[in-house]
C-alpha cells in the first residue's frame, strides 16, 4: 500500500485536478455540438510542441509550453472566426479537418527529429505517472484561476453555449466571446496535455459529461455526477494500471471506455423498467 501511494498519489491527483476543470468545459462542448473540438485543440497545442522540439528546445521544457500556447491561442481565433449562424459546413466539420491536419503535421515533423517516435507517443498519451508534486500544485493554481474567470463570466458563456439565438438577439458579440472561451479552453488544454497526453484530456473532457448526460438534465446535477464519475475512474484506471503494469494514461483511457458503456447500459435498463411499468400502470388503469 504505501508503494502504491508513493508511486500513484500524484499522478491520482493530477487526474483529479484534470477532472475538476474539464468536466466544467465539457459541459459548454457538449451543448455547443462540437464535441471535437478539446480533440483538435489539443493535437494543435501537441503540433506546437513538436515545432519546438524541432527548433531544439525539450518537450517538457518552457519554450515548447509557449509554443503550444501560441498554437492553441491561433486554433482558438479559427475556431471563433468560422462558427456561423446558419452555415453552410457543420463547424464539426473544420474541427474535425484541423485536427486531421494537425496529427498529419506532427507526424511529418517527427520524423524530422530524433526520437520522434517516443515523442508521438509521449505526445499522445503523455507521461502523467511521472507528475511531480509541484506541477500537480501549480496546475491546481492555474485551473483555480480559469474557474474564476468562468465563475465571473458565467452567464455569457452559459448563454453562448445553450442558446447562441437569444444572445445574438441581445446583440451579444458571439465570435468576440467565442475566442474568449476558447483562448481560455486553449490555455487549459495546452497545460493539460503537456502532463496528460492528447487522449487522456480528450476523455477527460467528454467522457464524464457523456455520463453525466444520461442521467440527468439539471446542470448542477451533471456537473456534480460528472466529478464523482470522474474521481471513481480514475482511481480505479490508476490502481489497475499499477496492478497490471500498464500505461498509466492508456489504462484510464479504457477504463473510462468501459464505464461509460456500463452507463449506458444501466442507463438502458432503467427505462427500459420504466417503460414496462409505466404500460402496466396504463394496462390497470384501462381495466
Amino acid at each position: 500500500m504505501t508503494q502504491f501511494l508513493t508511486f500513484m498519489l500524484a499522478p491520482f491527483l493530477a487526474c483529479l485536478v484534470l477532472v475538476g476543470i474539464h468536466v466544467y468545459l465539457g459541459i459548454h462542448i457538449l451543448a455547443r455540438g462540437v464535441i471535437f473540438v478539446d480533440l483538435a485543440l489539443a493535437q494543435i497545442a501537441a503540433l506546437g510542441a513538436a515545432t519546438a522540439i524541432l527548433f531544439g528546445y525539450e518537450l517538457e521544457s518552457f519554450h515548447a509550453y509557449l509554443f503550444s500556447l501560441l498554437f492553441t491561442f491561433i486554433g482558438a481565433l479559427v475556431f471563433s472566426l468560422t462558427r456561423m449562424r446558419h452555415p453552410k459546413i457543420p463547424h464539426e466539420a473544420i474541427i474535425g479537418i484541423t485536427y486531421v491536419v494537425a496529427a498529419a503535421a506532427i507526424i511529418l515533423i517527427m520524423s524530422k527529429a530524433p526520437h520522434g517516435a517516443e515523442h508521438v507517443q509521449s505526445l499522445l498519451v503523455g507521461s502523467i505517472l511521472w507528475v511531480s508534486w509541484f506541477v500537480v500544485a501549480k496546475t491546481a493554481v492555474i485551473y483555480m484561476i480559469v474557474g474564476i474567470i468562468h465563475w465571473i463570466l458565467r452567464k455569457k458563456f452559459l448563454l453562448i453555449s445553450f442558446n447562441p439565438e437569444q444572445a445574438m438577439e441581445q446583440g451579444i458579440s458571439i465570435r468576440w466571446w467565442d475566442f474568449l472561451f476558447y483562448a481560455i479552453f486553449g490555455f487549459v488544454v495546452t497545460s493539460s496535455v503537456s502532463i496528460a497526453g492528447v487522449l487522456l484530456v480528450f476523455t477527460f473532457l467528454i467522457v464524464p459529461t457523456v455520463f453525466a448526460v444520461l442521467f440527468t438534465d439539471n446542470l448542477s446535477s451533471r456537473l456534480i455526477i460528472g466529478w464523482i464519475f470522474g474521481t471513481l475512474v480514475s482511481m480505479i484506471g490508476s490502481v489497475l494500471s499499477y496492478i497490471l503494469d500498464l500505461p498509466t494514461g492508456a489504462a484510464i483511457v479504457c477504463t473510462f471506455g468501459v464505464a461509460l458503456l456500463g452507463g449506458a447500459g444501466i442507463r438502458n435498463f432503467l427505462n427500459k423498467k420504466y417503460l414496462t411499468g409505466d404500460r402496466l400502470g396504463f394496462v390497470k388503469k384501462g381495466s
